[in-house]
Formats: C-alpha cells, structure tokens, sequence
C-alpha cells in the first residue's frame, strides 16, 4: 500500500541469465545448450538494474544495432548473431538508488523487500528481449526455453505468490505446444496473463490460433503485450526508421500495440472469446483513445474489409475488455484526457522496475502527485482495481 491505494505494478521485468534458465532446462534443452553458442551476449551491467555483479549471458537473436546519430549520413547496419541491444551504453538510470542485486534472476526476496520500499503490493514479471527474439531460432529450441522460463517462474514466485505473478509465453509457431503448456500451466496461482509470441509475418488474428484462444477462455487469462523494438518479431515499419535508437523506440511501442489492437477486435476475437482481455505494457498510454475513435470510424467506412462486430472498436475498451499501461512520461494532463474519452476504467499504473527508465523508489509517489487531477476514484483505479479487473490474480 501506498498513501492508502493498493498499488499493482504492470510492467516490471525480469531477465533470468542463460547461467539462471539452465537450473530449469529439462534434458532434452540442456543436450542442445551449446546450439545457443551463436545468440550468447555476455553482459557487465551498471549497478543497480537488478543484476548480477560480474559477467553473466543472455540471448541477443538478431539485433538491429539503430548506430545512426540523428543528422549524420545514413550507412548500412549489420545486423549480426549475439551483437550488442540497441541501448547498450546508450542510456543511463533515471532512479538515484539502487534496488537489491539479482532481483531480475533469482533474488525474489530482494525483489519483494524492494516493492515494500516502494510501497506496490504485486509486481507483474515480465521476460526481456530475448523471449520475443527466440520467435526467429529453431522452433524446438525456443519452445525448451519457454518451458525452462516457466519452471523458474513457478520457483521465483512461490514463496510470495500474494505479490510476484508471473505470464506465459504461447509461442505462434507451435500452436500444438503452446495449447499443452497452457492446459498444463494456466490454472497455477503464479500465472496472470499470457503473451502471445507471434514470430514476424503471423498476424494474431490467424484461425490457427483459436485453440490457443480457446484454453485462455476456458481459464479466464487475458492477453498481455510488452513492446520491444530492436529484437525480432521486428516492429511494423522498422525498415523505414532510418537508422535511430531513439526515433525507433518512439515509434516502435504505440504502433505495434495499435496494430495488435486493431486485430484482435477487428478479427473477432473479443467477440468470439468473451473471458479474453487484452492489456498493454511499455506503450504508453496515449494512443488509446485517438486509435479506437478513428478505428471506430473505419470499421463502418470499410465494411468490406471487416466482419461484423458486436461493439464499437471504442466501446470494448469502455466495456473493461481492453487494458493499458501508463507511462510516467505522458503526464496527468494526457491521463486526464484518455479518462475523459474512454473512462477510469482502462488505465493501469506501471513502473518498468528495475530497467532504467524507472524512478525507484519514487516511481509510485510521481503518480499520487498527479491526484488532483485525477481524482481520487480514478487513482483508485489508476493504481490498483484496474489491474485487479484485467489480470487473473486469484
């Protein structure tokens, strides 16, 4: 609790190292271990991002390296196995204190002792790059590792499964697999919500993924999606960003959220799934209401393209079947706006702990501040009971 509002962190992250996943592979992974030898990165991190002292390794897929300073000569990018993430040494921490070491790999209590700092009473956990990324290696390969994530899941949760949920990972490329992980996992108490992994090409609506649809309706798991943008599945138009890391991440969150929206309610799926939520991280929050009004608008114009909907595309968000993420970023005054277009009901609070662009411990006192704009049922909401509506968290 904080300033007497229950506060749900929907956006926070862990980053378990290749050393930490390789506890939870099973036999069949660690066999292949060495067929991640081309993707390893090892990494030195700054104090106080949540890792390790010392080197440890994650994936790094395909990244695209975004090297050109706005106004310099564009040059062609090579796009290498294992190279370095775009905002290596690009960015510094934005939080003056440091949380505890390891709270992204296997330090659950740290991590616990920190959210008690802050005053937030549940953390979302949400993997890094590398989980999108493996969309684009060996399928088998990336479904291992998703299994190896959601044992750590279940391990690193477990000793405070009140304040630490966890998602899935439903990879596209193997709808058979997927099903089976989900009719397995999904009713364990850690499991809040699930990303479906879409490799780069798949649109969500595909009707190969209905079963998938299908188990998370049968056990009331909405849909979450993280942004990322320098990784494969690649962001819709990274070919014509010219170069920038910092033009490319302002374009990359709300356009990739805006197009997985638009299908999910253009292409039935909240229609045809009625337990199904969708819900947004590390997008902002802005973008919501311009978005749905004019898909509202395009859905009539273009009626030949679209398949009759029960509601307005604005209408399912006002219904609580569509969920965002703010971003401290945007402000009251723009929070303000998307409470007085679509309702108090659609806004989530979200600190990106421990990555740099989070403010800890300060993260949940910059939103209190924003009170009087607000108001206090809508901060209420904004804080907490959104979350709660959006999220399995029983």
């Amino acid at each position: 609790m904080r300033g007497g509002f229950r506060v749900i962190d929907t956006d926070t992250h862990v980053t378990p190292s290749l050393e930490v996943l390789h506890r939870y592979a099973d036999r069949e992974l660690r066999d292949r271990w060495s067929d991640l030898d081309p993707y390893l990165r090892e990494m030195n991190s700054p104090p106080g991002r949540g890792h390790p002292t010392g080197p440890w390794h994650t994936l790094k897929v395909r990244p695209i390296p975004y090297n050109r300073v706005a106004g310099d000569k564009a040059t062609d990018e090579e796009i290498r196995k294992g190279a370095a993430g775009a905002l290596e040494g690009r960015v510094e921490n934005i939080a003056k204190a440091q949380p505890a070491e390891r709270t992204q790999h296997d330090n659950a209590d740290g991590r616990v002792a920190d959210m008690d700092t802050e005053g937030v009473d549940v953390n979302v956990l949400i993997p890094g790059t590398w989980a999108p990324a493996s969309t684009a290696i060996d399928t088998n390969l990336a479904t291992g590792l998703y299994a190896a994530y959601h044992e750590y899941m279940s391990d690193f949760c477990s000793g405070h499964l009140d304040r630490l949920k966890g998602l899935m990972l439903a990879p596209a490329a193997d709808v058979d697999w997927a099903v089976t992980e989900l009719r397995k996992r999904g009713q364990e108490p850690w499991v809040s919500c699930v990303w479906p992994v879409l490799p780069e090409g798949m649109p969500v609506d595909d009707p190969s993924l209905d079963p998938i649809w299908e188990v998370m309706n049968d056990y009331s798991l909405p849909i979450m999606h993280h942004s990322f943008f320098y990784e494969p599945p690649y962001f819709p138009g990274y070919r014509d960003i010219w170069g920038n890391a910092a033009i490319a991440r302002t374009a990359a969150h709300p356009w990739g959220a805006q197009r997985l929206l638009a299908y999910v309610i253009a292409g039935g799926i909240l229609d045809r799934y009625p337990n199904i939520k969708i819900g947004f991280s590390e997008t902002g929050h802005g973008w919501l209401p311009y978005w749905v009004l004019r898909l509202d608008s395009q859905v009539h114009y273009v009626k030949g393209a679209v398949r009759p909907l029960k509601y307005l595309p604005s209408e399912y968000v006002k219904m609580g079947r569509v969920f965002c993420a703010i971003e401290t970023h945007e402000g009251p005054k723009m929070t303000r706006a998307v409470i007085d277009i679509l309702g108090d009901g659609c806004l989530m609070y979200a600190s990106d702990f421990p990555h740099p662009e989070c403010d800890w411990p300060n993260s949940v006192d910059n939103i209190l501040a924003w009170h009087d704009d607000l108001g206090e049922p809508a901060m209420r909401r904004l804080l907490g009971t959104n979350a709660e509506n959006y999220l399995r968290l029983s």
